[in-house]
């Protein structure tokens, strides 16, 4: 399909406009609509939130009048059913749209397809693929969790040249600069649940809440993975499990007293089968999809990357580089674990996407197909 530039205009901007409710539309994806009628935007909208209009119904009412016979684009295959807000297909046929140009269909087995079928069947003109690539991208999450019913995981690190997250000493505050670090934190508000170990509890006492100015009701779920419950009573993240959701992962090795205290507090204790010693982290996360968390944002330390590398679970890495070298044998690495024997062993990922933040740069990259099972 040969698509013109002002498509490619007009699906961009779609991208644009879902993307301003990154982390706000969970469990839900990221769509924005744009209407254009003679070459000239009548409507444009996108789903702000789970529950509220989808993207099409809000362009649809800012056309209105004018968007018989006009061209809509959308980023997802309008939906044909009936959920939380009832069919966006009937409401475009409805309107007298002539064309729908769209990136990706939608994988819901609920819509896959039959969307594009019934605005076929009401004879309105169907073209799909623009930028869809991109259009995956955007939507991920959605993608692996409706799909596969478990959390898109994101590993999220700060290391120095020399690959280092911290000194011989635990210190890591800061490696990365200002920039670097508020990003950072924005990232939080994109994900459904931020994780960590227990040593990270134990070392950092962190809050891992969002602290934005905007969307400061919105916290991500906190998910500790603590094997034998370690964690102690007085930790931050235990204070205010009232406000914001918490959940510690423990093995059949745990105390049930010490979970029973746990529990009396607010956290939710969730019971996960052991790999060894420590948490097996796919029935961990098989579990964490079942109660509805789309994506995990991955803060932990050397160890908990090792164990979520090998067990083949990360779908993404985040790594921000901080021009500075910090040496030590006994310095914490990036990624603890045994490591590998051989090279050909190493875990691969894909040519990382490079972005500069002041001094630091980030690293986007994702596991590639031929990644080895090292760490």
């Amino acid at each position: 399909m040969e698509y013109t530039a002002a498509d490619k205009k007009y699906m961009r901007m779609c991208l644009n406009l879902a993307g301003k409710a990154r982390g706000l539309t969970s469990p839900n994806p990221l769509v924005g609509a744009v209407i254009v009628k003679r070459g000239v935007i009548v409507g444009k909208g996108f789903h702000t939130s789970a529950g509220a209009p989808h993207a099409e119904i809000e362009a649809l009412r800012r056309a209105g009048k004018n968007a018989r016979d006009a061209v809509l684009y959308v980023n997802l295959e309008p939906c044909c059913h009936f959920g939380k807000t009832p069919p966006c297909t009937e409401a475009v046929i409805r309107a007298g749209i002539r064309r729908v140009v769209l990136a990706i269909s939608d994988p819901n087995p609920l819509v896959s397809g039959e969307g594009i079928r019934r605005l076929q069947e009401a004879g309105i003109s169907v073209e799909q693929g623009l930028l869809a690539g991109e259009a995956a991208r955007l939507n991920q999450f959605f993608i692996k969790y409706i799909t596969k019913k478990r959390p898109f995981v994101v590993l999220k690190t700060a290391m120095s040249l020399d690959g280092k997250i911290a000194t011989h000493t635990g210190e890591s505050e800061w490696i990365t600069g200002g920039r670097a670090r508020a990003y950072a934190h924005t990232l939080r508000l994109h994900h459904d649940a931020i994780m960590v170990g227990v040593g990270t509890v134990l070392k950092d006492n962190p809050l891992l809440n969002y602290r934005g100015r905007a969307h400061r009701d919105k916290q991500p779920v906190r998910i500790v993975v603590d094997s034998t419950a370690k964690i102690p009573v007085q930790s931050r993240v235990l204070q205010d499990t009232k406000t914001i959701r918490t959940i510690v992962a423990v093995t059949g090795r745990a105390i049930a007293s010490k979970l029973k205290k746990l529990t009396n507090m607010g956290a939710e204790v969730l019971l996960v089968r052991a790999d060894g010693e420590r948490v097996d982290q796919d029935d961990l996360l098989g579990k964490l999809g079942s109660m509805g968390i789309t994506s995990v944002l991955v803060e932990g330390g050397g160890e908990l990357n090792a164990s979520l590398i090998r067990a083949g679970q990360v779908d993404k890495l985040l790594i921000f580089i901080a021009p500075m070298i910090i040496g030590g044998r006994d310095a914490v690495s990036f990624v603890g674990g045994r490591g590998i024997e051989h090279i050909k062993s190493a875990y691969q990922c894909t040519p990382p996407l490079v972005r500069r933040f002041g001094r630091d740069i980030l690293l986007e990259t994702y596991p590639a197909a031929v990644a080895g099972g090292g760490c």
